[in-house]
C-alpha cells in the first residue's frame, strides 16, 4: 500500500494522468453525440476533441510550475516537451492524418484498380489534432490541474 500512497502524493503525475484520462472521456463522448454510436478505439485512441496528449503535457507543465517554480529544470524540461509535442500533433500527425484518409478512399472506394492486392486494414485517420484540439486540450489540462492542486 505504500506505493499506492506515494503515487497518489505525486501531484505532477496524478494530474498529468487525470488530465489524459479525462481528455479521453471527454473525446468518447463527444464522439457518440456526434456519430450517434459508441467506437471503444476513441476510449484510447490519439486524434480527435479535445487534444489528451495536449491535456497531458499542459498538466504535467503547470503542475511542474506550481510544484518546483517556472524557474526549476523540471518546469523547463516539461514545457520543451509540451511545446515539441503540441506542435507535432498540428504537423506531421495532422499530415499523416490526411494522407491515411486519402489512401483508404483509394483502396477501398475502388478509386483505383488494384488486382491482386490484398489489403489487410483501414489506416489510422484519427492521429493529429487541428489547432482547436490542440488548444482545447491545453486549456483542459491547465484547469484540471489548477483544480486538481488546490487538494495538495
Amino acid at each position: 500500500m505504500e506505493i499506492w500512497n506515494e503515487i497518489l502524493g505525486n501531484q505532477v503525475l496524478v494530474c498529468s494522468v487525470a488530465g489524459w484520462t479525462v481528455a479521453q472521456v471527454l473525446k468518447t463522448i463527444i464522439d457518440v453525440v456526434l456519430n450517434r454510436s459508441f467506437n471503444p478505439e476513441r476510449l484510447f485512441g490519439s486524434g480527435g476533441m479535445p487534444s489528451s496528449h495536449s491535456a497531458t503535457v499542459c498538466a504535467l507543465t503547470t503542475a511542474s510550475g506550481l510544484k518546483y517554480g517556472v524557474g526549476s529544470f523540471e518546469f523547463a524540461i516539461s514545457f520543451v516537451v509540451a511545446m515539441v509535442v503540441m506542435y507535432d500533433a498540428m504537423g506531421v500527425r495532422r499530415e499523416t492524418g490526411k494522407q491515411a484518409q486519402l489512401l483508404n478512399s483509394v483502396f477501398f472506394e475502388n478509386i483505383l484498380n488494384l488486382d491482386g492486392v490484398l489489403l489487410q486494414e483501414k489506416l489510422k485517420e484519427y492521429v493529429g489534432h487541428t489547432p482547436l484540439q490542440v488548444a482545447a486540450g491545453a486549456v483542459l489540462g491547465i484547469g484540471m490541474t489548477l483544480v486538481i492542486s488546490s487538494f495538495y
